[in-house]
């Protein structure tokens, strides 16, 4: 980035058509900024996560004068330079939805990012009745599905503040990304990473079974020892807008590695002939559930596109 003298930093917050930007120095007060008209005509907009050059104007605030070339850009949530993403889903209350799960892998998988899955709520799974049974289920599906394919897998209690510490060694010096279903208890996760950080968060609505929206914008949090954590508002639902459908075995990552041993190239792993996914699934080494959600987002695919 030519640096044209500007002062340098990143952008840790967007609201409201401005931009907060927190110097190079951790120590200093983040600076409100605009962004200059010429990002407009470009037909660019800052993001969060985006490394800026900016100048100070006289009433106290900034200006973005430029952007340096981002390394990732995710389009939803709305940020930049992210190097890992964190999926966070409980192991039950709310239920672990593995078609949300699967529907976040497939999206982190098409921008390139390294993931890892965070199962919170883990202390439930000591509990007796129904929710003991259905989170040590969860946690015996990821483990023996997602492991196996490179995924690292982290159980958290935010209550108990187990597994933090290893969680935090994870994000430690990068730029992260928090993701996952609404209620799933992203915020008091970042609470117990944080001491003293006290982001909004709410209980689990039991007549709609799924938490409120707590967080309304993205917004990178500080960790220390230049670690950040953007925390995003939570998701009941993706589309796959900008991805294609000849993209998206490419994007289990089990298709991907046996792909070039079907028969067809182009093969979609529903009905070919000699299909090296179907012959596994057939065998039991690609699991059924991820095989019938990608066949769900495939035809999803479809009636999108002769929606439009």
């Amino acid at each position: 980035m030519a640096t044209n003298n500007y002062l340098q930093g990143t952008i840790v917050k967007a609201l409201a058509g401005y931009y907060y930007v927190q110097p190079a120095d951790p120590q200093a007060e983040t600076v409100q900024c605009r962004a200059r008209g010429i990002f407009k005509k470009r037909g660019v907009s800052p993001l969060v996560g985006d490394r800026v050059g900016y100048t100070l104007t006289d009433n106290g605030e900034g200006a973005v004068e430029e952007i340096a070339p981002r390394s990732s850009e995710l389009i939803r949530p709305p940020v930049a330079n992210i190097e890992l993403a964190v999926l966070v889903f409980s192991v039950t209350e709310p239920e672990l939805s593995f078609i949300l799960l699967d529907k976040f892998l497939v999206h982190i998988e098409h921008a390139g990012l390294e993931t890892a899955i965070c199962l919170s709520k883990s202390d439930l799974a000591q509990t007796e009745g129904s929710a003991g049974d259905s989170a040590r289920e969860a946690l015996r599906r990821v483990r023996s599905v997602y492991e196996p394919m490179g995924y690292e897998v982290f159980e958290t209690s935010s209550r108990h503040t187990e597994g933090c510490d290893q969680l935090r060694d994870k994000l430690s010096g990068r730029l992260s990304v928090f993701a996952g279903q609404s209620g799933v208890g992203k915020s008091s996760l970042l609470n117990a990473l944080v001491p003293g950080l006290t982001l909004e968060t709410n209980a689990i609505s039991d007549r709609l079974g799924r938490g409120k929206h707590t967080t309304r914008h993205v917004e990178l949090i500080d960790l220390g020892g230049r670690s950040f954590v953007a925390d995003t508002p939570g998701f009941s639902q993706l589309d796959f807008a900008e991805l294609g459908i000849e993209d998206l075995g490419y994007c289990f990552r089990e298709m991907r590695e046996l792909a070039p041993s079907c028969k067809f190239r182009g093969c979609t792993h529903v009905h070919e002939p000699a299909c090296a996914v179907l012959q596994a699934l057939a065998e039991g080494s690609v699991d059924a559930g991820r095989h019938a959600n990608y066949v769900l987002f495939m035809e999803e695919m479809r009636e999108k596109k002769r929606r439009y």
